[in-house]
């Protein structure tokens, strides 16, 4: 039985692992910029298909593609940031919505036709298969390098949006973009580096969740809410909130669906209801 409680919480922790590293460049775009994005999942789709193209195609090596994966991700956005999000910032948010959920469509349509219908194959290298034993109890071998490579990340992004020149330039930039363009920053270009981060993280976490998540057409589609959930609960804009709600919200979706498989699948929503009861502006809200 404690066995497969700590299996449960490792594999729920793992989880939100996974959905914190795509969600949060969502947080990013939805608190730092006020852009609603719902085509955020796209750019972890196409991270996704950047990988297996790569392995099954190519024969590079999985770890190799994780860098290219956020690269490509960091391009895309950029170059849909500089010719058609940009176009959409003093929208409204009615407007915003219309216009990312019309690219996600687009988006399955297009990978529809190139890649079909089906779950892409994923095989992992040899040293991340398999399990490791902790004091007796067996732990996934792959979900330890998951929540590794997001402990690392989590370090990176506070690092940058709190210490370095560029994360004082982005906080700038929102809090007042005419101030900040008269002190010499150039707000476009800012916008554009933030989404394109935004956009990179999420390609690293689709390609890094192929295994994990699956990989398919309708994946922006089928995610969305999670990555919703995640940015509402934990709170827009910043790195700790959104870590801490990906955390709880994984661990309470895999205990739900291993414990109460019958309603499993709704756990995680009543999770989201009662911490937004308790939490209306989020976990953690953006110091300005």
């Amino acid at each position: 039985m404690l066995s497969n409680l700590v299996g449960v919480l490792f594999d729920g922790i793992a989880f939100g692992a996974l959905l914190f590293l795509i969600s949060v460049g969502l947080s990013i775009t939805m608190g730092l910029m006020n852009f609603v994005n719902l085509a955020h999942g796209a750019f972890a789709m196409l991270g996704g298909y950047v990988c297996v193209e790569l392995m099954n195609r190519m024969g590079v090596p999985f770890l190799a593609t994780l860098p290219i994966a956020f690269i490509a991700a960091a391009v895309a956005g950029f170059v849909l940031e500089r010719t058609l999000y940009q176009r959409l910032y003093r929208a409204s948010a009615l407007d915003q919505v219309l216009f990312s959920i019309g690219l996600v469509f687009m988006v399955i349509a297009a990978a529809t036709f190139v890649w079909g219908p089906t779950q892409q194959p994923v095989f992992l290298p040899d040293f991340l298969k398999g399990q490791v034993s902790v004091f007796g109890i067996g732990l996934g071998v792959y979900r330890l390098f998951l929540i590794g490579v997001v402990v690392l990340v989590t370090i990176a992004l506070g690092l940058i949006i709190e210490q370095t020149r560029f994360g004082a330039m982005i906080r700038a930039s929102v809090d007042n973009q005419q101030a900040s363009a008269g002190m010499g920053i150039n707000v476009n270009r800012v916008f554009s580096l933030t989404f394109a981060l935004g956009s990179g993280m999420a390609g690293l976490g689709g390609g890094l969740g192929i295994d994990v998540l699956g990989l398919d057409p309708t994946f922006p589609l089928k995610y969305m809410v999670y990555f919703l959930i995640v940015v509402a609960v934990g709170g827009a804009g910043t790195i700790k909130g959104p870590l801490l709600a990906a955390i709880l919200l994984g661990i309470f979706d895999v205990a739900g669906k291993y414990y109460v498989p019958q309603v499993g699948a709704f756990v995680i929503y009543g999770m989201m209801v009662v911490l937004l009861l308790l939490f209306p502006s989020g976990l953690i809200s953006r110091r300005t």
